[in-house]
């Protein structure tokens, strides 16, 4: 018949001679038959497979870097007791706090500190904010404020000012007083006269 629209009953009509045909039943008797034979030769067997969980999962200890960071800036922006407080809710232990605070991943590794650079970062910006409250300090300490101060007073400001400037020193110094170079230590034999040893007789 020709292609297009045609009516139900026509369809049905030219459908029902292609399934009732001989040489489609045949066909499709065959592969019936091939499939249930080659499914009856399989032994059926099933096993029950767990989704994998996300995170960390039972059993695993493995503490999540990102929560070592997060461990070690507190300890350094608010204080150690804080960090403490959050590792005990995560069921950590102070050690672990001082290994996450000097970049470390464990109490076992301190030689090996990968997280060094994010720990730095955060003392850098707290160095950062107290240098410039430094300098705002320095400024207002004047020459007419020193004068009408009291000798306690004065005393306090020396002693501060000396602190800074040792810290400063330091800052550029960071090795020592050395300079960073070798340091050598001479060990100067003393002289004793010999009316200082006592005279023993020996009898011959």
């Amino acid at each position: 018949m020709a292609m297009g629209i045609v009516s139900d009953s026509d369809f049905y009509s030219e459908a029902s001679k292609i399934v009732d045909s001989p040489s489609s039943k045949s066909i499709d008797d065959k592969k019936n038959q091939t499939r249930e034979e080659s499914e009856s030769n399989i032994p059926i067997s099933g096993v029950v497979v767990d989704n994998p969980t996300k995170g960390r999962g039972n059993g695993n200890i493995e503490v999540p870097n990102s929560l070592r960071n997060l461990i070690g800036q507190t300890a350094i922006e608010n204080g150690r007791q804080d960090a403490i407080e959050l590792a005990a809710s995560f069921g950590l232990s102070g050690s672990s706090v001082s290994a996450y605070t000097n970049g470390a991943t464990s109490t076992a590794s301190y030689d090996d500190r990968p997280n060094s650079p994010i720990v730095g970062k955060s003392k850098e910006r707290i160095a950062k904010r107290a240098r410039g409250k430094l300098m705002s300090a320095l400024r207002h300490i004047t020459d007419d404020k020193l004068s009408v101060s009291s000798a306690k007073e004065l005393s306090g400001v020396a002693k501060d000012m000396s602190a800074v400037v040792k810290q400063m020193e330091e800052v550029d110094n960071p090795l020592g007083k050395d300079k960073g170079g070798p340091t050598f230590v001479f060990y100067s034999p003393q002289f004793r006269k010999e009316e200082v040893f006592d005279v023993i007789v020996a009898k011959e």
